[in-house]
């Protein structure tokens, strides 16, 4: 297959049909994740590692998997991705795991991964469906990262934990409490569609 056929695929999930600030999925790490830019990164990535894979099976499997039970299957199949991401960050990057806590096991009830198994993967090639797997998991990455990016600067003046602002920075506290990821992404969801308005009368 070309690429000319490929690339939209993929570009749709960074933009048009962005999961956190388009179809406002996932919103559950979206909110409670985000406090920093490395955690935005963190759970974005393990997002993309489980929907790749779990999406290359469900399409590899796609006729051989009855009507009635492809649900469970699905669930079955995302479930040990996520097994494996949960036990390769607690082994390898304790801190990180202990920082998103319960949210990577919760993966497994992401409507986004369960959505695009049902939606594209069970559809479609496996080509496609990881293309597909990889827009849409980019643009969760960084819709995170953003998110957490913005959240970071204004509650503690750091990026990726880099001090940015000089001492004398005053935090603003709500940024980095439940309140302050509501009202970021309220700004971005605005911000976004207001740059499709635009777009669109160009």
């Amino acid at each position: 297959m070309s690429k000319t056929k490929l690339l939209p695929i993929f570009k749709k999930g960074l933009w048009e049909n962005h999961p956190t600030f388009r179809q406002l999925l996932g919103m559950c790490p979206t909110l409670a994740v985000t406090t920093s830019a490395l955690n935005g990164l963190s759970m974005g990535l393990a997002v993309m590692f489980v929907l790749v894979f779990s999406t290359f099976i469900v399409s590899l499997i796609r006729r051989l998997v009855p009507a009635q039970v492809r649900i469970a299957v699905y669930t079955i199949i995302i479930a040990t991705f996520v097994t494996i991401a949960d036990i390769f960050l607690k082994a390898n990057f304790p801190q990180v795991s202990k920082d998103l806590g319960p949210y990577v096991p919760l993966i497994v009830v992401n409507c986004i991964i369960l959505g695009r198994c049902e939606a594209f993967a069970s559809k479609n090639t496996p080509l496609k469906s990881v293309i597909d797997a990889l827009g849409i998991s980019s643009g969760f990455l960084w819709g995170l990262m953003l998110l957490g990016s913005i959240r970071e600067f204004f509650g503690s003046g750091s990026i990726f934990g880099i001090t940015l602002l000089a001492k004398g920075f005053k935090p603003l506290i709500v940024m980095i409490l439940p309140a302050g990821a509501f009202l970021v992404l309220g700004f971005l969801v605005s911000l976004i569609n207001f740059i499709e308005k635009r777009m669109k009368k160009c």
